[in-house]
């Protein structure tokens, strides 16, 4: 394979054919014509397909196969041809002065970290799906917006699908954001993360590193880069105009706030939630409003923010305190209708150290499982309540079942998500070895994962 990314077999066709990569070609195949752009292929394409640009903006792959001839329409600029980074360009949040040349020397530095995902994927035209692909690297390349809004060093930390990611996973991940700080080199963080367990990590980074000194930012994408509807990019340059001109530091999601491209969305790590499977609005603030709205080059600030817990970015490196270790054997469970309350007793069986009750309304489970609960409480584990619904709190004072719970040692979380109290349980028992320490931890407010008051949009 060769350094563009092609095999020979498909280089012997271009140059037979008399094409490169970027012109417009018509290519005849068994039983079609195809009109579009020569593109490069991914690195880990296979040697039977080239990749095609359709004027509708969607790329396929044609197997060579069954290509007749290629002929050249027009020609076109080499496409790996990287754009000078003192050039003039109106990005789609363009900064002031947008048509003035810009000096890289005056721009802030950002630190992108690749952990895979959508975001780092393309199409592989052999099977139809989605493969990882892009390096931070290749990520940072795809985008030249990116050159006018910073100075951005790209590394990869691992690439994994976000199903694959473990808590062992958030540890490396703290680490590094932490050693990258601690270099003084940068004005904010962005890791690039898949986004069926983005919430999770942003919740993990939250409880690994306190009294951050600058933003730290996860973003995703919900359809791969190559595709005409990708929100790849767009999200990419809202969370790194966020992470150069917000004053606020902390850990942040940043998506779009709507299917349009109008708006991207800046939410708070322990209170966010994807609630979607596919859509580019997935992501939601839960009981509070985003953060922050990017709209061009302009951040909104939620009216909110002076209710929650958050300082200003600063030069004080020795007041960020890195804790990032993280227990696993925690469980989250689900209560539903015909619940089997042995689920209980596995959990204390495999010797976890606590369980998160995912209950009904306000924080209710059936009373057949009082017993089991009982039991495990009698051996140590500490089980936790949340609520199934998305939004509210519980509230195990207004029922005799939450009464009962309460006198069995259950301990309701307010409106903390499911998916935080995990993360946060996981967090408490990786640094903390006293049972009471761990139960003050989880009753008190580290990093917005409870709010005092709920808002429903």
């Amino acid at each position: 394979m060769t350094t563009d990314g092609n095999h020979i077999k498909l280089e012997e066709l271009f140059k037979k054919s008399n094409v490169k990569l970027g012109d417009s070609v018509m290519i005849e195949t068994n039983n079609a014509t195809h009109v579009g752009i020569l593109i490069p292929r991914h690195e880990y394409a296979d040697a039977n397909h080239l990749v095609l640009k359709l004027k509708s903006g969607y790329n396929i792959g044609i197997k060579i196969g069954k290509i007749k001839s290629i002929k050249k329409i027009t020609e076109k600029v080499d496409p790996n041809i990287k754009p000078d980074t003192n050039y003039k360009y109106k990005d789609y949040f363009s900064h002031e002065n947008t048509d003035q040349n810009f000096s890289q020397s005056q721009l802030p530095n950002l630190s992108l970290l690749s952990t895979g995902g959508t975001i780092s994927s393309k199409i592989d035209y052999r099977t139809g799906g989605v493969m990882a692909a892009l390096t931070a690297k290749e990520l940072n390349d795809s985008i030249p917006e990116l050159a006018r809004i910073a100075n951005i060093d790209p590394e990869v930390v691992l690439s994994e699908y976000s199903e694959n990611i473990k808590p062992e996973h958030w540890s490396l991940i703290a680490r590094k954001v932490a050693n990258n700080i601690l270099s003084g080199k940068y004005d904010g963080i962005i890791v690039s993360h898949g986004t069926d367990t983005m919430h999770y990590t942003s919740a993990a980074l939250s409880f690994a590193l306190q009294n951050l000194p600058i933003p730290i930012v996860l973003v995703g994408a919900q359809r791969s880069s190559d595709r005409p509807s990708s929100d790849a990019s767009l999200n990419l340059i809202g969370a790194c105009t966020f992470a150069t001109r917000s004053r606020f530091s902390g850990v942040f999601v940043a998506m779009h706030y709507s299917i349009s491209d109008e708006v991207i969305a800046c939410h708070i790590g322990t209170r966010v939630r994807k609630n979607h499977t596919s859509r580019r609005d997935a992501f939601h603030s839960i009981d509070v409003y985003p953060f922050s709205l990017i709209k061009k080059d302009h951040i909104e600030i939620s009216r909110q923010y002076t209710d929650l817990k958050f300082q200003e970015r600063n030069k004080n490196l020795e007041s960020m305190v890195v804790r990032p270790n993280f227990e696993s054997k925690v469980s989250l469970l689900k209560f539903y209708p015909g619940f089997d309350c042995r689920m209980i007793d596995y959990c204390v069986d495999l010797g976890h150290k606590a369980i998160i009750l995912e209950g009904t309304g306000l924080g209710h489970i059936n009373k057949e499982c009082f017993s089991q609960i009982e039991n495990a409480v009698n051996k140590g584990i500490i089980i936790f309540m949340t609520s199934q619904c998305i939004w509210g709190r519980t509230g195990l004072t207004v029922y005799d079942t939450g009464r009962d719970l309460l006198n069995l040692g259950v301990i309701p979380l307010s409106n903390m998500t499911s998916e935080t109290a995990l993360v946060k349980a996981m967090w408490c028992f990786g640094n903390f070895t006293e049972e009471k320490e761990v139960i003050k931890t989880m009753t008190s407010n580290i990093a917005n994962e409870f709010t005092n008051r709920i808002i429903v949009d």
